[in-house]
């Protein structure tokens, strides 16, 4: 063995023990960058990472150059995946497979490539180290590959574990913070019942995922009254979270200073259609209760079924949505509802169609005339218990289907 030989292969296993250490994937690509560039002799260096969920090569850590992310078959560093084999072309501009956008983009002139596939111990691809413009002036030799490949052997094990590593942090890091999302959605939902003489209320909510894009809300108002919120986003997860939590706080916002149940309706369409991306709405169901004359006036934005049970005919009636989702028309036309006028043993029921839609393994939903069969069998419950009571029959019914939507309830009583 060569002093040369020699010396190369010290500073492979001095890089290797460096690679040993705790490092962070962005400190380790730096090293393993820096040290095939020294011990190449090389100008520039760049690390492909290997997305095996997209089948794409993106670098975190290049010098000279910002972060790319192309499909893993395509040009010299494509190959080198595919193959998983060193690529070595003495001259770029020469070569079909090179692409000479990022010269004209950068100002750079590449001469020529040396690619090398990083493996694991399964013999599983990481990525590719690509170097460019052998110094000073030359080109990759037989001796440059094998010390690259010796390199190669050591880093790619080294980078796996630091990718695995950062995969753990970042998903422990999501979990941390859904939790606490999840925490501040529960918070904003109420707590005890406002106590309206003469009325028994409940309502209840289930995410689909850690959040959830329904929302329930019941707000006692001076006098005596009650604001009756329920909001359901589209989709569920973080970003319907956020709209439906902000629902909330306008519509309190609005009760507190005393806002007419019209101009709430308005006001929070408009602030949605200036935040909401294009293919998002949220449906909603705004309502205001009077008990000195049992009058429940309100707006139902794309919100519906409303189930409204009459005590004297043992009936239930469905009544649709009276206006548009909110968040796709600004200044939408409101047309006033008739009011409904509760009779003694009366029920209102705003149930989210995470409820009306669940469906068992055979692709069957669960469906308004089972609500209507239960509300029917247990009317004469407190309200709380009925809710129980169509929670138990959703999941009886689901017999295990996993639950797709957000599920909420809210049920508003006339006491007979």
């Amino acid at each position: 063995m060569s002093s040369t030989e020699e010396g190369a292969l010290l500073r492979v296993l001095e890089v290797t023990r460096q690679l040993g250490g705790s490092l962070e994937l962005h400190d380790l690509l730096g090293q393993v960058i820096d040290a095939a560039r020294d011990l190449l002799s090389a100008d520039r260096g760049t690390v492909f990472l290997f997305d095996d969920k997209t089948n794409e090569l993106y670098s975190t850590v290049a010098t000279g150059a910002k972060q790319i992310r192309f499909p893993a078959d395509r040009g010299i560093a494509g190959e080198c995946a595919q193959g998983m084999a060193i690529v070595n072309v003495s001259d770029a501009y020469n070569d079909p497979r090179f692409n000479a956008d990022v010269d004209r983009k950068t100002g750079y002139h590449t001469r020529c490539i040396l690619s090398v596939p990083l493996m694991d111990h399964d013999n599983a691809l990481v990525g590719v180290l690509q170097l460019l413009n052998k110094m000073p002036e030359g080109v990759f030799d037989d001796h440059d590959e094998q010390i690259a490949q010796a390199l190669a052997a050591q880093c790619a094990v080294a980078i796996k574990r630091a990718v695995l590593i950062e995969e753990h942090l970042v998903k422990e890091k999501l979990e941390r913070d859904l939790a606490l999302a999840r925490e501040i959605q529960s918070r904003v939902l109420p707590g005890d019942m406002p106590q309206i003489a003469g009325y028994d209320l409940a309502g209840w909510s289930r995410s689909a995922e850690e959040t959830g894009g329904d929302i329930y809300d019941l707000i006692e108002l001076p006098g005596g009254g009650l604001t009756v919120l329920l909001g359901d986003a589209t989709g569920h997860g973080i970003g319907p979270a956020l709209s439906v939590t902000q629902v909330r706080a306008m519509v309190r916002m609005a009760v507190r200073l005393g806002a007419s149940l019209g101009d709430v309706v308005t006001h929070v369409n408009n602030q949605l259609c200036d935040d909401l991306p294009t293919n998002r709405f949220v449906t909603a169901f705004f309502g205001e209760l009077d008990p000195a004359d049992h009058t429940f006036r309100y707006h139902a934005g794309g919100q519906g079924p409303i189930l409204h049970y009459h005590a004297a005919s043992d009936e239930c009636e469905w009544l649709d949505a009276s206006t548009f989702p909110l968040g796709i028309m600004p200044d939408m036309p409101l047309d006033e509802p008739k009011p409904l006028t509760l009779e003694p043993g009366d029920i209102v029921g705003l149930i989210s169609d995470g409820i009306y839609e669940y469906a068992n393994h055979g692709g069957e939903q669960f469906g308004d005339a089972r609500v209507a069969e239960l509300l029917l069998d247990f009317r004469e419950q407190p309200m709380d218990k009925l809710i129980l009571r169509l929670r138990e029959a959703v999941a009886d019914f689901a017999r295990g289907a996993p639950q797709e939507d957000d599920m909420t309830i809210v049920f508003v009583k006339r006491e007979s």
